[in-house]
């Protein structure tokens, strides 16, 4: 070992040709393995970090298609649920009167129940409605008196008028001969007019621009 540590010192490394075999072997690995690492991680490196990006890519790009190809297998489909739906949200919006046709149908509430031979002492229509984006809800306070029976028919033929009408908050008291007096909320909605929509959306437009955070240079 010490023979190889003295014949290493002796090496002239200006005259590397001169070098005994074992030793110019030595560099030349030790060459090699430098070149190796310089080329790893100068070079190889940043490829194998894009390839690992492409592949990356390539495996997103094959799950998009995947979703698409099922998208596209099934639009026909697609296509027929959503006439289904179309046609189901075009009925629905047929039960909700418009604005001409809400005092129609606060007679044809107040029609069922006096066709029922109840006694009306409450029909209060709120002054307001509550709006959202394409339909307004109108409660109407209600007290009618009768028995069990015309009570019931009355809940039943508001359930079937062609506009939508929901019986809320009942509550029935006992008054006496088997005749009951019945407080409910009745809640009638109708479809906004084109002109109430447009004025809905800007007003809601105008207060987020009021809204909206000021800039610096805004005073």
């Amino acid at each position: 070992m010490n023979k190889w540590l003295e014949e290493l010192k002796q090496l002239d490394t200006k005259n590397p040709g001169n070098w005994p075999w074992p030793f110019k072997i030595g560099a030349f690995v030790l060459i090699f393995v430098l070149i190796l690492a310089a080329g790893y991680f100068g070079v190889y490196q940043s490829q194998l970090s894009d390839l690992e990006g492409q592949q990356k890519k390539e495996a997103d790009l094959k799950t998009t298609f995947l979703e698409k190809k099922k998208l596209a297998v099934n639009l026909e489909a697609y296509q027929q649920q959503r006439a289904e739906i179309e046609q189901s949200f075009g009925a629905l919006l047929k039960q909700l009167p418009t604005r001409s046709e809400m005092d129609a149908l606060l007679i044809d509430i107040n029609q069922a129940g006096l066709g029922r031979g109840l006694q009306f002492d409450l029909f209060k229509p709120a002054p307001t409605e509550t709006t959202t984006e394409f339909y307004a809800e109108r409660p109407i306070n209600l007290k009618v008196i009768g028995n069990y029976h015309d009570l019931g028919a009355f809940a039943s033929d508001v359930s079937k008028l062609p506009r939508i009408v929901l019986l809320n908050d009942l509550n029935v008291v006992i008054a006496k001969d088997g005749i009951l007096n019945m407080e409910a909320v009745a809640k009638t909605y109708r479809y906004l007019d084109p002109d109430e929509v447009a004025a809905q959306r800007k007003a809601a437009k105008n207060a987020a621009k009021a809204g909206a955070p000021k800039s610096a240079g805004e005073k």
